[in-house]
């Protein structure tokens, strides 16, 4: 059996911002109220490129995944308490990179992969769909 390669290309804009939480069932000191400078990713995945035109050769241009997450963050993400502006009850970095994936499948961003969150220099955390 002959196998067919196929080819596929990942693509990520990364975003910031500062925002507070707790995390109000942790066993330790994140349980207080504190805050974090986020940063974030944004995966686009794709198996054929713009055939023509400005944005030829690839799959998506970075300003357009610019806008899709640029409403999240006026709105919802940066110097807000997660806690509140989000609705999570407990806002890990799991929950709001879960947060943030379904918010931009509910405005179809077009070849949505994943999305990563980071909230120290150290940790963080990438969420994606089978």
């Amino acid at each position: 059996m002959t196998k067919i390669a196929t080819q596929q290309w990942i693509i990520y804009k990364e975003f910031t911002f500062e925002a507070a939480h707790l995390l109000p069932f942790h066993d330790g000191k994140c349980s207080r109220l504190h805050g974090h400078s986020w940063k974030g990713k944004i995966y686009v995945k794709g198996n054929t490129l713009i055939a023509q035109g400005a944005k030829k050769g690839m799959i998506m241009d970075y300003g357009d995944i610019k806008k899709y997450i640029k409403p999240l963050l006026d709105d919802y993400l940066d110097h807000y308490y997660l806690n509140e502006s989000t609705g999570l009850e407990n806002p890990t970095s799991e929950a709001l990179a879960k947060w943030i994936y379904e918010k931009l499948e509910d405005i179809n961003l077009p070849g949505l992969y994943a999305v990563e969150i980071q909230e120290t220099c150290t940790s963080g955390c990438k969420y994606l769909k089978d």
